[in-house]
């Protein structure tokens, strides 16, 4: 067999096991959900960027998923189990307070005004101590948010996260929000053209 052959057959192979890794990942986090969890968050695409220890990648997944089960349902006891006492927002928005609190404050406030908030995982991607995730939320404003009051309008938006796993629980949170769609489905914004 030619070099050229045994490299070509090396990077398949290392694309085989990648993918192994992926569907054994993948996997491991549905079978890490109760298959009664109704509420659970969907992920709809998850990727393993490189290859981690078995119980470090679980670990992480567990800490990911329950953070995100939060977000798509507001059980602040799945917060507890995502974040460490010492989580740090890197873009904390105005008015929010830092740590621990902070999601629990703004999950609260925004399903007083959206009640029936939902969040899908479009992409996460687990690379060593960091994952990124990539969410639609839907849910229908039909309260009131500041001086507006809602009128059940469909208020879908993105967001995306950059979160930080330490010891099996969230530490830091980077994230960016599409509040101009948001605030404009909301009609609480509105941009001239």
């Amino acid at each position: 067999m030619s070099d050229r052959s045994k490299q070509a057959r090396a990077k398949q192979d290392q694309g085989r096991l990648r993918r192994g890794v992926e569907l054994l990942t993948a996997l491991a986090l549905s079978l890490a959900t109760p298959a009664f969890a109704a509420d659970s968050v969907k992920i709809n695409d998850l990727v393993v960027a490189v290859p981690i220890p078995d119980a470090q990648r679980e670990a992480t997944l567990k800490a990911v998923r329950a953070f995100y089960d939060f977000w798509n349902t507001g059980d602040e006891a799945l917060l507890q189990e995502a974040i460490a006492p010492n989580f740090t927002d890197h873009t904390l928005p105005s008015g929010r307070p830092q740590g621990p609190e902070g999601p629990a404050f703004a999950s609260r406030r925004f399903r007083a005004a959206v009640p029936d908030l939902k969040v899908t995982v479009e992409k996460m991607i687990v690379a060593g101590d960091y994952v990124t995730v990539h969410m639609s939320f839907t849910g229908h404003f039909t309260s009131k948010f500041g001086q507006t009051q809602g009128k059940g309008q469909p208020v879908p938006f993105i967001a995306t996260d950059l979160v930080k796993i330490e010891n099996g629980r969230i530490t830091d949170n980077w994230h960016i929000e599409d509040n101009l769609t948001l605030l404009q489905e909301m009609g609480v914004a509105r941009v001239n053209s």
